[in-house]
């Protein structure tokens, strides 16, 4: 049996934390002994691990200025302090300082880095690690690093210029079963009205997902009478900036933060469309589940979208990343009802490709052969 580590800072509500949780509860416990380790003992998602998943943490609470103080002292030295146990395969599945530590194991076992954003830059690419320098050494230490679409896959060679055969593409695990099953649960805090386009997104409310700017596209839309209501399903650090928009221009009857919610498939299945307005993304896990409960998806342009929803819009539609963009692709389905029906088809049909199965066979596959 082998003894597997998946190293991650911490399990709250983010796309990667759910969608390790999903990985390590559908993995084959027969063929492997897994542990879940965070940084930080925190996480909407902690509650969701299997019981036959371990797992362990190093700190109880988050503390500003752990990066920094990581970066004072070796990978090595951190391994050694911090995770301290030797497992035949250790993975780090975020970017930046769990993928610095695990480069520091001093055994003798096979490391994977797990890469889930576009590094469109230096800074992005070397977060985490004390210069770029080092980040290059650190990731040239791993024996496989995985990306989670084709364009994140470019992106990151191009700042490593690694190995590409090193370099593979899997797609994010999603409970394909359980999300449709949950999507058809009733709501019963938000009464959806059959005379507007509904709309829905789901997320941190942080600047890169860029909720303030969809914030704007609706109120233009609103002003020129195509009248729809927008619901942002999550929580974030912009949801002061952002209300105090809804609240200056009367918008609080149709754009709404409607908060964290355990369950958003039930949501997101009763609505029009799905909107993804972000500024990057890896691989959207959140249109992703859209497609699987059969909501049609506009998108901005950004990593793993034109994978998701096809390089002809044939699933879904890809619109220019600005505000013009989203605007423009609103707008496109509030006016023509009809495509809203005919994409919802296609969304079923798209969603049938990302079954657990097929995830989860694929890095048992990567697990047995590295």
């Amino acid at each position: 049996m082998k003894k597997i580590l998946f190293f991650i800072p911490n399990l709250m509500h983010g796309g990667a934390e759910k969608v390790l949780v999903n990985l390590v509860n559908n993995l084959d416990t027969n063929k492997y002994d897994i542990t879940v380790q965070t940084i930080f003992d925190v996480g909407v998602n902690k509650k969701n691990l299997s019981n036959k998943v371990a797992y362990k943490y190093i700190f109880k609470n988050i503390f500003r200025g752990s990066t920094t103080i990581f970066k004072l002292f070796s990978p090595k030295f951190l391994y050694k302090r911090l995770i301290k146990e030797e497992y035949d395969i250790a993975v780090s599945y975020l970017e930046g300082p769990t993928a610095r530590i695990i480069s520091g194991c001093p055994f003798d076992c096979k490391k994977i880095s797990w890469i889930h954003i576009e590094m469109n830059d230096d800074e992005k690419f070397s977060l985490g690690f004390r210069n770029i320098d080092e980040a290059k050494e650190c990731y040239s230490k791993f024996d496989k690093t995985i990306c989670v679409s084709n364009a994140v896959k470019d992106r990151f060679w191009g700042r490593c210029r690694l190995n590409k055969n090193d370099i593979d593409v899997l797609y994010n695990t999603n409970e394909t079963e359980y999300i449709f099953l949950k999507s058809k649960e009733n709501v019963d805090d938000i009464c959806f009205s059959k005379k507007v386009v509904n709309i829905c997104s789901v997320g941190k409310i942080t600047e890169t997902k860029g909720y303030a700017r969809l914030a704007r596209v609706h109120k233009k839309l609103i002003d020129e009478g195509l009248n729809h209501c927008i619901y942002i399903l999550g929580i974030g650090e912009d949801e002061e900036k952002i209300n105090k928009y809804i609240k200056e221009h009367n918008l609080q009857d149709t754009y709404i933060l409607v908060g964290f919610r355990d369950n958003p498939y039930k949501y997101v299945s009763k609505c029009d469309l799905f909107v993804c307005s972000s500024l990057r993304e890896g691989f959207s896990t959140s249109v992703t589940e859209s497609l699987i409960v059969g909501t049609p998806v506009v998108s901005t342009l950004c990593s793993g979208a034109e994978e998701l929803l096809g390089y002809n819009n044939e699933y879904g539609l890809v619109v220019e990343n600005s505000e013009k963009g989203i605007y423009k692709g609103l707008k496109t389905f509030i006016e023509n009802k009809n495509l809203i029906l005919e994409y919802k088809e296609k969304a079923k049909k798209r969603g049938l490709d990302f079954s657990k199965e097929k995830t989860v066979k694929s890095v048992e596959e990567l697990l047995d052969n590295i």
